[in-house]
């Protein structure tokens, strides 16, 4: 695993019993941050399913685009929840591009080789005084927000960039022994949307089953079976439900759409996984919207 030659691996509370969300979607997009368990999984689905690899190069890439306008504007700060393995380009190296030397990044990530490979990607490649990983849950923000405020990276009463990509069509279920199987995604956004400061931008990324090709329902409905057999239980949303986890922020053009659609004029010269003539095969609707008050 390159870049981590010095580190403890596995490290410490990793469970290679059953693939991961995070391994699973660095391998799908070339990572190398991945153990066998995570590779049979995803090589399975993408000899079923070929679109696999395809839709999630198109929402990586998405990210690309939100992190090159949302700098363009003026965002100087960047906190990326659910950020996974930093593969095919992180958010911090996108930014530098635009704005060298004045874009600060938080990765967030409960999976501690996602946690353990960006940091030492960071400390090789990155700013320790611009750039940091942090290894927090989801589904407690007041925590999560306090140990972001704690790196001294992030100033979090001024505005800020979350990004939400691909994490919230999986489950967010309430703490063991709660007895509840409630997904918390919702409330967790509206718990995040309240954090942030005014002038601070919400982007993400949702996975749906409403408005695709009729040929990839089958996919949907099997990814579904073999994502909660693994252990990680998925959520399609339509497009009225990912509107919805907006609030009350207002969204920027072109509102929610295909990843493809969003700002195509920011895609870089390779950006061209999913067809112009079908954005819809691309199975995530998306979206940006800003905190005016």
């Amino acid at each position: 695993m390159t870049g981590l030659d010095q580190e403890s691996f596995p490290p410490p509370g990793l469970d290679l019993s059953r693939p991961s969300v995070a391994r699973v979607y660095d391998y799908y997009l070339g990572g190398t941050a991945n153990w066998e368990i995570d590779r049979q999984f995803a090589e399975r689905m993408m000899r079923d399913y070929p679109m696999v690899r395809p839709i999630a190069l198109a929402n990586r890439r998405f990210l690309h685009r939100v992190v090159r306008y949302l700098v363009r504007t003026g965002i100087r700060q960047i906190v990326d929840l659910g950020s996974g393995v930093p593969t095919m380009g992180h958010a911090h190296e996108i930014a530098e591009q635009i704005a060298p030397g004045e874009v600060k990044v938080a990765y967030v990530d409960c999976e501690p080789v996602a946690v353990a490979h960006s940091t030492s990607l960071l400390r090789e490649n990155g700013d320790l005084a611009r750039h940091v990983a942090i290894h927090a849950d989801l589904r407690d923000p007041q925590r999560l927000w306090s140990r972001i405020a704690g790196t001294a990276v992030i100033d979090l009463d001024q505005p800020v960039a979350v990004l939400l990509i691909s994490v919230l069509h999986f489950q967010q279920p309430p703490a063991p022994g709660s007895g509840s199987t409630e997904d918390l995604g919702p409330s967790l956004v509206a718990a995040y949307r309240d954090l942030l400061a005014p002038g601070s931008y919400l982007a993400l990324s949702h996975a749906t089953d409403q408005g695709v090709p009729p040929e990839f329902a089958r996919m949907l409905a099997d990814a579904k079976e073999r994502y909660a057999a693994a252990g990680n239980d998925l959520i399609y949303r339509d497009r009225a439900e990912i509107t919805a986890l907006f609030g009350g922020f207002t969204l920027l053009e072109p509102g929610v759409t295909w990843t493809p659609l969003w700002h195509p004029e920011e895609a870089s010269a390779d950006d061209t996984t999913i067809r112009a003539d079908a954005p819809n095969e691309s199975l995530l609707l998306a979206g940006v919207a800003r905190k005016d008050v």
